[in-house]
């Protein structure tokens, strides 16, 4: 018996529009669509949240620049406040400097009568008078040279928005020891930075910007005067280790430094302090 003619197969087609009503592409697009609206979602609170934090940064530093608008004429104040006071104790200092004069003027006034008289009170004089010219207590005179140090140009120009900015100095204190170091090294007999005289207990240091020599405020161009034989002090400086310092801070920073001779120089004495000398104390 012959096979029955085989049945012709359900074409796929037809299956999948009986089955399948959608067509799977709208699924897919469907998908991509919701994907997209979450990822603008996230896109819009991002956006949001950069908003808000640029919102409280413009908040803080409008907050900060009252705050210190606020504080700056509090500022100005306690600046001229204290330039008020600086020269009030500048001026006393003046005035207790003249009175010393006076009294050191009588003192040698003093001094000289007794030396007048001889015997022993006049050797005690002139021993003393030794001793004062070794520390450096009395006013010497002579040839020597000068050394002129000055801040670059412009350095201590102020403009408003650098006004309360926190400066520094090319010129630090430990230049002029450097200086008046190699300038004993070198030979001189007596040395003053702008007026004050060198002598051994006395210090260059730094407050700030303010150099202070002996406790005393120097101002820029500073001068530092060296009395010995002018051509050998000079001749010696000038090959010392100071020299080449300070000339290649001129090249570097364009500091003002400059060596001349001096005909004729007047130093004042050096202010004598007490010397205190500590002692062991003897156990009982």
């Amino acid at each position: 018996m012959p096979d029955p003619a085989p049945r012709s197969p359900e074409p796929s087609l037809l299956r999948a529009l009986l089955t399948h009503h959608l067509d799977p592409g709208y699924a897919a697009a469907r998908a991509r669509a919701q994907h997209g609206k979450g990822r603008s979602r996230h896109r819009l609170a991002d956006l949001a949240w950069l908003v808000v934090g640029a919102f409280l940064i413009g908040i803080a530093l409008g907050g900060a620049r009252g705050w210190a608008e606020q504080r700056a004429p509090d500022t100005e104040l306690l600046l001229t406040t204290l330039r008020a006071e600086a020269r009030e104790a500048s001026a006393r200092v003046d005035a207790l400097a003249s009175e010393r004069d006076q009294l050191a003027a009588e003192i040698a006034e003093s001094r000289s009568r007794l030396a007048d008289l001889g015997g022993p009170a006049g050797r005690a004089i002139d021993e003393l008078a030794l001793i004062e010219h070794a520390v450096a207590a009395t006013p010497v005179e002579g040839a020597g040279i000068e050394i002129d140090l000055s801040e670059p140009d412009g350095a201590n120009a102020i403009t408003s928005t650098d006004r309360l900015a926190a400066r520094r100095n090319t010129l630090l204190d430990r230049d002029l020891q450097i200086v008046v170091n190699a300038l004993w090294a070198s030979g001189a007999d007596a040395i003053s930075v702008d007026g004050v005289r060198i002598g051994a207990h006395t210090a260059i240091r730094q407050a700030g910007r303010a150099i202070l020599v002996d406790n005393h405020v120097i101002s820029e161009p500073y001068v530092i005067s060296a009395i010995g034989e002018p051509r050998s002090l000079q001749s010696s400086f000038i090959a010392s280790g100071a020299y080449v310092r300070m000339s290649g801070l001129g090249q570097l920073y364009g500091i003002g430094f400059a060596v001349r001779d001096a005909d004729h120089l007047e130093l004042p004495g050096a202010s004598v302090r007490e010397l205190r000398v500590a002692q062991q104390k003897e156990a009982p």
